[in-house]
């Protein structure tokens, strides 16, 4: 009775276009700054997954960019690089390729174990039916008829009335309608043969 209570749901991952568009996004900023920016993709990566881990490299990632930084600011060269700046422009370059690789690597895989809203096809209708007609029954197998006896003709019938149905037998109430519908039609034909 005074329990946790229910956890909270997982929220349901973002469209799969939306997903494709950060991840675009996030991959260009770090390449367009050459690597000035590749904690940018890590601080969404930690963001999205909570995990201590990802904090970690973020932590690492962002330490080699100052560190490439540092080296970069300290060269003396005045037109190139000389010792440590090219060492700068390494730990940045390669900062760049580690982090965007192992960004694409974790968000993949977190977002690919999330479960997936899948599409089972369109439902089935439930028709119910309408006011006043019976629910079909389910049919059952029936043993194959038997042939008809032969009777001899004492009458011919009528040329109004229609052959016995070969489908099998059908609901009251379609019996019922046809019924009041042969009455009719005999009625008709009485007012139209004696009138």
């Amino acid at each position: 009775m005074h329990g946790h209570g229910y956890a909270q749901p997982q929220p349901p991952p973002p469209p799969g276009g939306t997903l494709v568009t950060l991840r675009v996004m996030f991959v260009v900023l770090a390449v367009v700054t050459c690597g000035l920016l590749a904690w940018a993709p890590l601080v969404r990566l930690a963001i999205v997954t909570r995990k201590a881990h990802d904090w970690i490299v973020l932590g690492v990632v962002t330490a080699l960019d100052i560190t490439g930084l540092v080296l970069i600011g300290v060269d003396p060269g005045e037109e190139e690089f000389q010792g440590p700046g090219n060492a700068g422009m390494v730990v940045l370059l390669c900062t760049l390729m580690a982090a965007v690789a192992y960004y694409l690597f974790a968000e993949i895989r977190h977002f690919s174990r999330l479960p997936q809203p899948s599409f089972h096809g369109y439902a089935t209708q439930q028709t119910r039916p309408a006011y006043g007609y019976p629910q079909p029954q389910p049919q059952q197998p029936t043993a194959p008829p038997e042939p008809p006896v032969q009777q001899p003709p004492a009458q011919q019938p009528p040329a109004h009335q229609t052959p016995p149905p070969s489908a099998p037998p059908a609901p009251a109430r379609i019996h019922r309608v046809r019924a009041e519908l042969d009455e009719l039609s005999d009625y008709l034909r009485k007012q139209q043969g004696g009138g």
